[in-house]
């Protein structure tokens, strides 16, 4: 069972790293983000808070070469949609002690951010204040795009 304090660990610890961004996303699901989705980021964990609905408290980025071992940990299994891409599913957080959530989060984080395309790599290099501009103008064109899209129907 997820309790508030375990997610709001996690949720702290994982807004300590560079760039991060939290959305809420398919109901009651906290998506951590390497950069803003608004600039091409990609999330790199994905935290349950809907209380008993779900099996799995947190879902991550395991990247090819951890996947299979962590699978060989009990209360650890492919995640649901995302195994395809080296995600893992943890049942309960008492899977790991903390410094060991930090150390397989880090390593999310990292395998995420490796994979970022040369775009969005320029885009969070970038000042904060230009960054949060290009944010805001990439923003408004997608609301524009979709506008358009449903006026065409």
């Amino acid at each position: 069972m997820l309790t508030p304090m375990d997610a709001e660990r996690i949720r702290a610890y994982l807004l300590t790293l560079p760039h991060v961004v939290e959305t809420m996303q398919w109901g009651a699901n906290l998506v951590f983000w390497v950069g803003d989705k608004a600039i091409g980021g990609k999330m790199f964990a994905l935290v349950n808070l809907d209380d008993g609905q779900h099996r799995h408290v947190i879902s991550y980025s395991a990247g090819p070469e951890r996947y299979a071992e962590l699978l060989e940990i009990e209360g650890i299994s492919p995640a649901p949609y995302m195994a395809r891409i080296h995600w893992v599913a943890v049942e309960r957080w008492s899977v790991f002690r903390s410094s060991e959530w930090e150390q397989q989060l880090a390593a999310a984080y990292e395998i995420t951010a490796a994979k970022l395309p040369p775009k969005t790599r320029a885009a969070l290099a970038m000042p904060a204040k230009a960054q949060k501009r290009l944010i805001a103008e990439s923003r408004k064109l997608r609301m524009a795009k979709e506008k358009l899209k449903t006026e065409k129907r």
